[in-house]
């Protein structure tokens, strides 16, 4: 090494141990930002950092928020025209008596195909539709799932409304009824982590709004985020699922509440990992309370209440693997109270393990099933449970179809038929 490469080699060490030095001595955040946490206040009158009662004024105040910082929303009711979006590394907290509201449904046809990658689509009664308004395009075929385009409009101009992202697919108008409605998730944290969202109350206002799986929306939606809280919170009348989140990891929903939607009371689902459900109560759903949906592994659901379902308690199907439901109340669901879907023994809902759970009065007046483990599922272990049949004709405490795989019975206490 020549002298000049030397001097410029020892620039370079002081100036990394400068570096380091003040990174260490710097004061930092919880989520590792080296500026103050700052709390940002959002209310409908009197004193606070935003002023005023919709999701704009809402999403204006989370667009102020830095890494570390806490969003505070004041009493009130919030309708909510678009999903309020929240970045990453905040949390979210609400105060008693706020609600946020979803907004009164509208819809309109198109005038013609809305084709992939499309940012302007073309509407009937562009005087239903507004700049900021959250959207859902579909048609007859393509109205469910991941094939539904869920958008916000940047422009109205005539009978052209600007929108973005853009579609996901190709909408038909002609054989297939292609159609805008203001359709949308409501509170949200997509591509996101380290979120805390808490003391929250949404509501979807179901009897005035058009129907949104779970896949693409929720009164909560979370999508592909990490390490992503809903504490304390309540979701409720959503035309649709209550709690639902898609691709996300270590997603924790405490000492929650979610009831009277449509669909489901919460929907982990697409290859959801490690998640924890625990102290909520799940009930008076139209379909299911708590619905594993593809790939959802390595899950704990514990200390939770789900009764009074329209069909089923817990729901089990593709790829659910390794998951633990404990100390759970099960009860009274319209079908079954634990339901595996049918899938190829691969593909099945496969060692899963239920302990200590009371599973009670689960059916209707021509079925009903404590639980319910269909053809090719395997290696489940029900251990140290009470369990009963709801006592009608044709029910049974614990129903293994023809085909089901392994089952592990241990200590449990069963009231009715055992069989298959």
């Amino acid at each position: 090494m020549n002298r000049h490469d030397a001097r410029i080699e020892f620039a370079i060490l002081v100036l990394t141990i400068a570096l380091v030095a003040t990174s260490s001595c710097a004061p930092h955040s919880v989520s590792g930002s080296t500026t103050a946490s700052r709390t940002i206040t959002v209310a409908q009158s009197g004193t606070a950092d935003v002023i005023g009662s919709d999701s704009a004024t809402l999403q204006k105040a989370a667009d102020m928020l830095r890494p570390g910082d806490t969003l505070v929303i004041g009493p009130g009711t919030y309708r909510m025209d678009a999903s309020l979006l929240i970045p990453s590394d905040v949390t979210v907290r609400g105060t008693d008596g706020k609600i946020l509201l979803k907004s009164r449904g509208v819809e309109s046809t198109l005038t013609e195909d809305a084709d992939y990658g499309d940012r302007y689509v073309s509407v009937t009664n562009p005087e239903r539709f507004h700049p900021g308004m959250g959207v859902e395009i579909s048609d007859d075929a393509l109205h469910s799932g991941w094939d539904v385009t869920i958008a916000r409009i940047m422009s109205v101009e005539d009978h052209i409304l600007k929108i973005d992202p853009p579609t996901v697919r190709d909408y038909d108008l002609e054989h297939k009824h292609a159609r805008v409605s203001n359709t949308y998730p409501i509170l949200c944290a997509m591509n996101a982590e380290n979120v805390s969202l808490e003391d929250l109350t949404v509501d979807g206002n179901k009897a005035e709004n058009l129907y949104l799986d779970g896949c693409r929306g929720g009164a909560i939606y979370l999508y592909n985020v990490r390490n992503v809280t809903v504490k304390n919170c309540v979701a409720r009348n959503y035309n649709g699922d209550g709690i639902s989140f898609q691709i996300s990891e270590n997603v924790r929903v405490l000492n929650s509440e979610s009831y009277g939607q449509t669909g489901y009371g919460v929907h982990p689902g697409t290859g959801s990992s490690n998640s924890l459900v625990e102290r909520c109560r799940l009930h008076n759903n139209g379909d299911i309370g708590l619905f594993l949906c593809w790939r959802v592994r390595h899950g704990q659901f514990r200390d939770n209440v789900i009764e009074d379902n329209g069909h089923y308690g817990i729901s089990i199907g593709h790829k659910d693997t390794d998951n633990e439901f404990a100390n759970n109340t099960i009860a009274r669901n319209g079908t079954s109270g634990v339901y595996f879907r049918e899938e190829t023994p691969v593909n099945s809902g496969n060692r899963n393990t239920f302990r200590g759970n009371k599973v009670i009065d689960n059916g209707n007046a021509k079925a009903g099933y404590g639980f319910y483990i269909a053809k090719g599922v395997n290696d489940t272990v029900i251990s140290g449970n009470d369990i009963s049949d709801g006592g009608g004709t044709g029910h049974y405490a614990i129903y293994r179809a023809s085909g089901a795989g392994p089952v592990r019975l241990e200590k449990n206490s069963i009231q009715g038929r055992v069989g298959n």
